[in-house]
């Protein structure tokens, strides 16, 4: 037996730095099937995820599509095994699976694009926009002294 579903789910209140990360419901569509008592669940999720690029500051608006399945199950034989989600109930919450499944997914760095150079250290510029003319080469004080001995 098998069983197509699809739904939405709200995760307006997921944040990141303070700000809104899911600016629209969070789109679910996939299948679920029963063969000898094993349900395996799979699904797609689609969403857009507002943010700022994490080297730049930019702005960013990106779209994601995710694919998950997982295997589950009344119960187990062995306690210790992770492969599968038990269920004694025979009921799954398909939104609490779903946000942890997206929230784990998610890359810890978001850029906005691969070859980002970020911030200027010292002046704060958008070094995507061009050089800011700034030297980089400040010596640390500590280090001071060893120089003058090296120079000896």
């Amino acid at each position: 037996m098998s069983l197509d579903f699809s739904g939405e789910i709200d995760l307006s209140d997921v944040t990141r730095f303070g700000s809104r990360l899911f600016p629209q419901p969070v789109k679910l569509s996939g299948k679920a099937e029963n063969r000898s008592g094993i349900v395996t669940l799979s699904y797609s999720a689609d969403f857009c995820v507002d943010t700022v690029c994490d080297r730049c500051l930019q702005a960013i608006h990106r779209p994601y599509h995710m694919k998950f399945a997982h295997t589950v199950v009344l119960s187990l034989n062995r306690e210790d095994n992770d492969e599968f989600i038990v269920v004694p109930e025979g009921e799954l919450d398909l939104a609490e699976l779903a946000t942890s499944d997206i929230l784990l997914e998610l890359p810890t760095l978001i850029v906005c694009k691969d070859d980002c150079r970020g911030l200027c250290p010292k002046c704060g510029a958008n070094l995507n926009d061009g050089d800011c003319g700034c030297s980089l080469k400040e010596e640390d004080p500590r280090l001071a002294m060893l120089k003058k001995l090296l120079e000896e």
